[in-house]
């Protein structure tokens, strides 16, 4: 069998189908070259801007939290700050406190021991003066009182006698009279009159004075202790007296 050649459809031949095939590949790389790139460009432009975006705005929050970090330490220092100032101000406050309370105490007692002081003092006079008021009594101003601190001040200055033997004389030289005078006897003519309760003349009396009593001759307990000072020297005691001496 023959063939026919049909018009307007020419066979290819392989060298054909090659370069076709060849074209066809060389234009499939330029559209892809034309089309991947510009693809890629954009792609990585928009890749580039999202991922710019997330970096922008992540170093934007870092900041804005440094700033808050920041802002909280400032605000946690200066609350440890006025922690720190108000212990110191209720730890001064405390300490003067202390010292006032102690200041105050020691006052009070010095202020006690003071007082206690005066008080004992003071019980110390008034014993003293208790004792003062005990070791010189009162007397009575008549011949029994005279006779008593007569007989106290002899027996202080170790003269002897007995209230018995100073009245029992008296009695017999003056009747118990201070200001009896003798004017009648020897030592009245010879000019020193026997003066007193036991009648004693001047020179006498000054002669044995005893210190602590009265100068003057007229005062009972200065004439009594006198006489028997006198008595006690010449005759051993007022008591061995039982007539004029």
């Amino acid at each position: 069998m023959s063939r026919h050649r049909t018009f307007g459809h020419s066979p290819l031949t392989r060298t054909h189908k090659l370069s076709v095939a060849g074209v066809a590949a060389l234009g499939a790389a330029a559209l892809a070259a034309t089309l991947v790139p510009g693809h890629d460009t954009q792609a990585s432009a928009q890749d580039e801007t999202v991922a710019a975006a997330p970096v922008a705005f992540s170093t934007n929050a870092g900041a804005q939290q440094i700033k808050s970090v920041q802002a909280g330490v400032a605000h946690q220092q200066a609350a440890a700050d006025a922690q720190a100032k108000a212990a110191a101000a209720k730890k001064a406050a405390d300490e003067k406190a202390q010292a006032e309370a102690k200041a105050k105490a020691d006052a009070e007692a010095k202020a006690k021991k003071e007082r206690e002081a005066k008080a004992a003092a003071s019980r110390s006079t008034q014993r003293t003066a208790t004792v003062t008021q005990a070791a010189a009594p009162t007397y009575a101003n008549n011949l029994d009182g005279w006779i008593r601190q007569s007989l106290d001040i002899m027996k202080s200055k170790g003269i002897p006698g007995s209230y018995d033997g100073l009245y029992r004389n008296i009695m017999r030289e003056s009747t118990g009279n201070p200001n009896a005078v003798n004017g009648y006897d020897v030592n009245a003519q010879n000019g020193t009159p026997s003066i007193g309760l036991l009648q004693v003349i001047q020179p006498t009396f000054s002669a044995y004075h005893v210190s602590g009593t009265s100068a003057n001759i007229y005062d009972p307990v200065a004439n009594i202790t006198a006489a028997a000072n006198y008595a006690a020297d010449k005759y051993g005691s007022i008591d061995n007296v039982n007539s004029a001496y």
